[in-house]
């Protein structure tokens, strides 16, 4: 996944009360996007004042930034830590790209639409991407000198891998195949293994 920029979480310094609601409005952005909705409704939505959601960032478009990395954020620390008790190459990998489709499944196709028209969204997005390949870059050179996969050019394959995962996440991919994000990342994994590995450890 598109893992995260690392920017310090600013709830850090929140109340308990505006943790949540900066949780609940993180969940509203997901499940309907944000370029429809003003600080006064979501103010609204979430039952509090507007001045309480001016107390989680000073302007809209900051708020909407630090959603999108939050999210981001927690789906990368999420991924990795089911990586933590896999050990073979193959089965990493494979549980990475996984575990990608598995946290975009609460990002409706109205958020990912809304955070590539957003040029601060979109730059956030793209990092993650970038940090996204590097991994996977990474996951396969450890495979290489393992023994585990077959001597290929990580970079490429990297790069091949996160292509795939921008048309995924830009909802392409469901267009022309019907797949969900999770089957295409399913799918991605399968495809990535099979391309890569030494046959007589199959």
């Amino acid at each position: 996944m598109s893992a995260p920029v690392a920017v310090r979480q600013p709830r850090q310094r929140w109340s308990a009360r505006q943790d949540q609601l900066f949780s609940q409005l993180v969940d509203l952005f997901l499940m309907e996007g944000f370029s429809d909705i003003t600080l006064a409704a979501a103010a609204n939505r979430l039952h509090c004042s507007k001045s309480t959601i001016y107390s989680l960032a000073s302007s809209r478009e900051q708020l909407v930034q630090k959603a999108v990395v939050y999210f981001f954020k927690g789906a990368a620390d999420r991924v990795e830590r089911k990586l933590g008790g896999t050990v073979d190459p193959t089965d990493r990998i494979a549980a990475y790209l996984r575990a990608v489709g598995d946290e975009l499944r609460p990002a409706s196709a109205a958020f990912i639409d809304d955070v590539a028209a957003f040029p601060p969204a979109n730059a956030i997005y793209e990092r993650n991407t970038h940090f996204a390949a590097a991994r996977v870059h990474e996951l396969i050179s450890e495979g290489v000198r393992d023994g585990a996969f077959r001597e290929v050019p990580a970079a490429f394959i990297a790069e091949a891998v996160s292509a795939v995962m921008v048309r995924i996440q830009q909802r392409h991919i469901s267009e022309s195949t019907g797949l969900t994000a999770a089957q295409a990342y399913d799918e991605l994994a399968a495809l990535v293994v099979q391309g890569i590995r030494v046959s007589d450890r199959a």
